[in-house]
């Protein structure tokens, strides 16, 4: 039977991972991702660093998905990051594991089980699993696959897990290299500065002499630069890529 599995694995990953590191940009990736959701009839991905005991929010840590904006914006305002069992599972193990949003979230202490619960499924992500990867420098992720449909058999289970390191470290390795052809201009470092210190929009343009329109302007051409989902991910991103102090 494990021979079976790995046989599985070894072609399923052939299929679908070889080529990863000549598709050369995100978008292909993420195309690839797709087309891996609607074999297996899921409804959406999830590729992420995994969040450290200091991070307090979800978005920043996301490389790659295809959840909706709100579900994350969602996620992150009601705090959901602190005491997911989910996030302390995978800064536990390294074994892949499945997931049932009802279930799963019984297990949170902090009284937000309904709350987790209630956002998953209403975007149709209630069922799936993760799969934890690194890559050659030690660094920690996983890629998660999500829908409503039963739960993977084994067999699923070790050909997506076949993928989650190779496609975790292509992503990895093409945002280092972009990173060292990012160019911030002064206004969008200055914007990006102030957002990094809490204020808002209308704050900024009061600081900085601008419209709110300009400042935001800004803060969305600096986000689109750094590859972000969001003005909060964008700064996390810009610190660790040495472009703000």
């Amino acid at each position: 039977m494990a021979d079976r599995f790995h046989t599985t694995s070894a072609h399923f990953q052939n299929r679908w991972g070889s080529g990863l590191s000549a598709l050369g940009s995100e978008e292909s990736v993420a195309e690839k991702l797709d087309l891996i959701v609607k074999r297996y009839g899921l409804r959406g991905y999830l590729l992420i660093n995994v969040p450290s005991e200091t991070s307090t929010d979800f978005s920043s840590n996301v490389l790659l998905t295809s959840w909706p904006d709100e579900m994350l914006k969602t996620y992150d305002h009601a705090g959901l990051i602190f005491g997911s069992p989910v996030i302390e599972r995978l800064r536990q193990s390294t074994n892949p594991f499945t997931y049932d949003a009802d279930r799963t979230n019984r297990r949170r202490a902090d009284g937000k089980a309904a709350i987790a619960a209630s956002l998953f499924d209403r975007h149709g992500l209630s069922r799936g699993a993760y799969f934890p990867a690194h890559n050659s420098a030690g660094l920690r992720g996983a890629l998660a696959f999500g829908g409503t449909r039963e739960a993977f058999n084994s067999q699923e289970m070790a050909e997506l897990n076949a993928l989650a390191n190779a496609i975790f470290t292509e992503v990895v390795d093409l945002r280092a290299g972009r990173r060292q052809n990012v160019s911030l201009s002064r206004r969008e470092i200055e914007c990006l500065s102030w957002a990094s210190a809490g204020k808002t929009s209308v704050e900024m343009s009061e600081i900085l002499g601008l419209s709110e329109y300009t400042v935001n302007h800004y803060l969305n051409r600096a986000t689109r630069k750094l590859d972000a989902v969001n003005r909060v991910q964008a700064v996390a991103k810009a610190i660790r890529a040495g472009l703000l102090n």
